[in-house]
């Protein structure tokens, strides 16, 4: 017994097993590897592999493995970005429009007020201490000063100037956008979010708010996370079509400098460009309903190759991209347009499931977690 035992540890610390198994099963053979390390480095844990990892040189990632990869780099908030933190002032801009509206907004608005607020008030104090009954008890005749009348018009006029060159400016950038790099039509409804990708094969994502409880165990704020997010990548001049199903809503994130009113039946636009990954929270900012507190917006700002990824695990496709049989030899061409066939015949939408888009939509329950009309969560 001893001396089988024996053989058996030397078969194994050779490879002699996992090698057999390998070679029965080809496709098995990332597995059988792993399982022969611990045997043959005496009972060390095997490491995972990356999950975006493609089984063999050459092979494309299976939709599990880039679910998986999609998930495990799914980002989380940062603190005091992106969303409420409690501070007095406008948050952490990360956009080139938030940052020139951070610049006026603190550097011209906010001494110009500051320098009103305080003349004004010096001169009411002036006014109430000079002029008071006890020092004149006959109050002054005085009707007209030229002086005095023309320096309060002249005066609101140069701030009002110093105030408008810098805010035509702004306005200007912000409803000039460059060309967009991405597009993604946003649609509001009673009362959750869908958003559209129509340069990435025009696929759809709805997007509902989370309970208490999933936000806090994802680790999100509450009234504020989401199920599915709109994703973007960096360095992307995104241009964003906001429209409405039902009632007026309102598409706004203030880490963008962007908001903007969803109108039933009219396709109102804006745009926004993130240099910096991160996860930006919105809300909708129009009295649409009820649940009106329950429709946020999270937009997830990603790299380019993830956003790749997460395209192609949402069933899209990146612009410009080449099917696979575009190199195949004349022989496999009929093959390759049966195949195209098929796939247009797949993800064309059937002719009996069209609604006319004259036609009212249905109401949708879609959003609507369980509780009675204005109740909350």
């Amino acid at each position: 017994m001893k001396t089988l035992l024996k053989i058996i540890a030397v078969a194994s610390a050779f490879g002699l097993i996992p090698a057999s198994a390998i070679a029965q099963d080809a496709n098995l053979a990332q597995p059988k590897q792993e399982l022969a390390a611990p045997v043959a480095t005496g009972g060390a844990q095997p490491q995972e592999v990356s999950p975006a990892a493609p089984v063999s040189a050459g092979e494309a990632p299976s939709d599990a493995q880039v679910e998986k990869a999609t998930i495990a780099s799914r980002t989380a908030p940062t603190p005091g970005i992106g969303q409420p933190d409690g501070r007095m002032g406008v948050q952490d801009q990360v956009t080139p429009i938030g940052e020139e509206a951070a610049w006026f907004h603190n550097v011209i608005l906010m001494p110009v007020i500051v320098a009103i607020s305080i003349f004004v008030l010096a001169l009411m104090l002036y006014v109430v201490i000079r002029y008071r009954r006890k020092v004149h008890p006959i109050p002054s005749r005085t009707t007209h000063n030229t002086l005095l009348e023309v320096v309060w018009t002249l005066v609101p006029v140069l701030i009002l100037v110093v105030i408008a060159i810098p805010s035509i400016k702004l306005l200007a950038n912000q409803y000039s956008p460059p060309k967009a790099d991405l597009t993604v039509k946003v649609i509001g409804n009673q009362w959750y979010w869908t958003y559209q990708y129509p340069d990435n094969g025009d696929f759809e994502i709805v997007s509902n708010v989370l309970s208490d409880e999933e936000a806090k165990k994802r680790g999100e704020p509450r009234m504020l996370a989401v199920d599915e997010r709109m994703v973007v990548p960096t360095g992307a001049t995104v241009k964003v079509i906001v429209t409405s199903n039902d009632v007026i809503h309102a598409f706004g994130v203030p880490a963008f400098w962007a908001k903007i009113d969803a109108v039933p039946g009219r396709l109102n636009e804006t745009w926004f460009k993130v240099d910096k990954p991160g996860l930006y929270y919105g809300q909708c900012y129009e009295l649409c309903g009820a649940r009106h507190g329950y429709m946020p917006i999270a937009v997830e700002v990603v790299t380019p190759a993830q956003f790749a990824a997460w395209v192609a695990f949402k069933g899209g496709t990146m612009p410009g991209a080449r099917p696979a049989t575009a190199a195949a030899p004349a022989a496999t061409q009929p093959a390759a347009a049966s195949n195209a066939a098929s796939v247009t015949a797949e993800t064309s939408p059937d002719q009996a499931n069209l609604v006319d888009a004259t036609t009212t939509p249905p109401v949708t329950t879609q959003g609507a977690t369980n509780s009675k009309r204005g109740e909350s969560q």
